[in-house]
């Protein structure tokens, strides 16, 4: 049996990071966990391309990061939403809406 594709829509991954930290900041073990948990396993994140999303956001001014203490004792570099982040994920949301729900209208369209 085929495996399930568990890649990310291309342009989303920066959505689904600031959502993710729209609650607490997080480190980005915890924010991949997040996503796949969230998603019930149907998105997992490539390691590599987090860390590129986190120093794309980070130069956008959409995150913060500081480097802490994790519950386990680790060093680990945490993330926080900015308020221009928090705005931005407004912007992405409902471009995400407006896409989903053309497609939706597209898929119930009848010939």
């Amino acid at each position: 049996m085929d495996e399930q594709n568990t890649d990310l829509i291309q342009g989303t991954l920066d959505m689904l990071i600031l959502k993710s930290l729209d609650l607490e900041p997080m480190h980005g073990f915890g924010i991949a966990r997040r996503i796949e948990q969230v998603s019930r396993g149907v998105f997992k994140v490539n390691p590599g391309s987090l860390l590129t999303a986190f120093q794309r956001l980070e130069r956008m001014g959409w995150l913060d990061s500081e480097w802490r203490q994790t519950e386990n004792a680790r060093k680990a570099k945490f993330y926080r939403l900015t308020q221009t982040g928090r705005k931005q994920l407004g912007v992405e949301t409902a471009n995400w809406n407006r896409r989903a729900s053309a497609i939706a209208r597209l898929l119930k369209a009848e010939g």
